[in-house]
């Protein structure tokens, strides 16, 4: 049961949206239009956004720069988590993901089947950390946007959610990285 505690402080993250698409582009990238405004809806910062083709290698970099980039906290993508030939978003995430959120995936597949039954199979939504950036992978549909933003996302990435959430983890999750120089 997801509920706020109030008494803590709002902290807003800054989160990059990506696209993984062969044939959307600004003009109708429905899915991502929907999760940039629910990102700003919540009080976030939405710190980047930009679409990519179904191309792991670019997906990888993409994901590679954000990352590095310290103004950035969380990148969530849309699109590419199928199972098709061109559905590569999972092998992208595997090329810099260091620590795998197991749960997510599973978590999105159970809300996910309550609304759309078995179909659900066939996502391959995943999430993990890298450089201490939080990185979640939703299918492309508009309405698995809305359930990975609405019924996870939303949640775990409001600093008052109770009892734990991802943002009072953030200053941990750069522990295992020697200090910088």
């Amino acid at each position: 049961m997801s509920r706020l505690d109030l008494s803590r402080t709002f902290l807003p993250v800054r989160i990059a949206v990506l696209t993984v698409s062969d044939s959307r582009t600004a003009a109708n990238d429905t899915s991502g239009d929907i999760l940039a405004a629910r990102v700003e809806a919540a009080g976030h910062v939405l710190a980047d956004r930009a679409i990519v083709p179904d191309d792991a290698g670019r997906i990888a970099d993409r994901l590679r720069g954000w990352i590095a980039d310290a103004s950035i906290d969380v990148v969530i993508s849309t699109g590419g988590t199928g199972v098709t030939g061109r559905d590569v978003t999972p092998e992208a995430y595997d090329q810099v993901v260091e620590k795998r959120i197991e749960g997510f995936g599973e978590l999105f597949r159970m809300l996910s089947y309550q609304k759309i039954g078995t179909s659900t199979i066939q996502s391959r939504a995943i999430a993990g950390v890298a450089n201490g950036t939080y990185l979640f992978a939703l299918p492309g549909s508009s309405g698995a946007v809305k359930d990975g933003w609405d019924d996870i996302l939303v949640w775990q990435l409001d600093s008052r959610h109770a009892p734990c959430n991802f943002v009072e983890l953030m200053p941990r999750l750069k522990e295992h990285m020697p200090p910088s120089a």
